[in-house]
């Protein structure tokens, strides 16, 4: 079963540490959603498998778009796809655009997960990243959708801020697990060059933190969230047993989606494609092959993303499956390669398979770029 997502690209206001396509002339809001409407036809071909398991509406902010308007995209989706058998429907909001009408709303319009872009509950460290919500939207925002109906809410949040620390981030963590969060992406805060911190850093009037800082927060937040009973199951990643976020999930295992919107990414097993990053040509190219870019994978590249992504889940990977996929020389060069990581404890070899253990996934790129194979 395959995975559809939609990128809702518009935000009011931008965040001083992303690097995501978006855009704030949200007078185009309706001319796109329009044009993604005018896309999905084509675009549902794309995919082998026409069975929707998850539905993700991502940005941008979703959350700006009138629920009844993200269904009608889905019934649209739902005339060339099947979709009778959807097991997870996720909608990103941010705290300030959750008014108990909205989440209401969302609710008919069947979503059953809302993801909320809390970052933080300190109001200067949200001021920081230019964030427009503050701390007590956030805390009103998860109380109202857990009142209205929603059980399975996963809100994220940013460690490793310059200038707040561990007393800062452990308040953050309390009020995750108070507020009944079942699933929680938290992310070490990473400075881009196209983005406001990056810029700021450049200029010398930023300051990343340091490894020692970053080791220390990323641990502090892995203990306190598994002593409260959540699963480190992926890198940024911890969930209640059973709240797992199965579109995520997907892509980390190599399952089929579809992207509809600007700058939308789509997987059919093969190649994976991409809708142009600009508004212009997404509105005048939706429902054509000329908005797409396209790269089919090598079988390098699938090795090497095979690797990727399994070494992120806490599961890691089965060497069977690895050597039906790859070959037996293939796995007999990973085993000499994985020596030196075995040796140092940064990957286990365990039931007939490869992983890292959750509590030293901050070096995971490490660990996976040096077991890449090369061009």
């Amino acid at each position: 079963m395959a995975g559809l997502y939609f990128h809702i690209p518009f935000c009011r206001r931008v965040c001083a540490y992303c690097d995501f396509y978006k855009s704030v002339e949200t007078s185009r809001m309706d001319p796109v959603l329009e044009a993604m409407e005018r896309e999905l036809p084509a675009a549902a071909a794309w995919i082998a498998d026409r069975r929707i398991r998850t539905i993700y509406f991502g940005g941008g902010t979703p959350s700006l778009c009138d629920p009844g308007r993200l269904r009608r995209l889905v019934d649209r989706a739902a005339e060339r796809l099947d979709c009778s058998q959807i097991e997870e429907f996720t909608v990103e909001a941010n705290p300030d655009d959750m008014s108990g009408a909205w989440i209401e709303q969302m609710l008919r319009a069947g979503a059953d997960r809302l993801s909320v872009g809390v970052q933080s509950f300190d109001d200067d460290e949200l001021r920081l990243m230019n964030r427009r919500h503050t701390g007590r939207q956030a805390e009103e925002a998860l109380r109202s959708a857990r009142a209205a109906g929603f059980r399975n809410l996963t809100a994220d949040l940013i460690f490793g801020v310059p200038g707040f620390g561990e007393q800062v981030l452990r308040r953050n963590l309390d009020r995750m697990l108070e507020l009944g969060v079942t699933h929680l992406s938290a992310y070490h805060l990473t400075v881009e060059p196209n983005t406001a911190f990056g810029r700021r850093t450049e200029r010398g009037i930023f300051t990343p933190v340091d490894e020692e800082t970053s080791e220390r927060e990323f641990l502090l937040v892995h203990r306190i969230l598994t002593e409260a009973g959540f699963e480190h199951y992926e890198v940024s990643n911890y969930a209640l047993p059973g709240f797992r976020a199965r579109h995520n999930t997907a892509y980390w295992t190599g399952e089929e989606y579809l992207g509809i919107g600007p700058a939308a990414h789509s997987f059919n097993g093969e190649a994976r494609r991409w809708a142009a990053a600009s508004i212009d040509r997404y509105l005048a190219q939706a429902g054509t092959e000329a908005l797409y870019e396209e790269e089919r994978l090598c079988e390098r590249d699938r090795f090497n993303e095979y690797l990727m992504t399994g070494l992120r889940r806490a599961e890691g990977i089965a060497l069977e499956r690895f050597e039906a996929l790859f070959g037996r020389p293939r796995l007999e060069r990973l085993l000499r390669e994985a020596e030196e990581p075995l040796r140092s404890g940064s990957l286990l070899l365990r039931e007939g398979g490869l992983a890292i253990p959750p509590e030293r996934f901050l070096v995971s790129d490490a660990v996976i770029g040096a077991l890449f194979e090369a061009e």
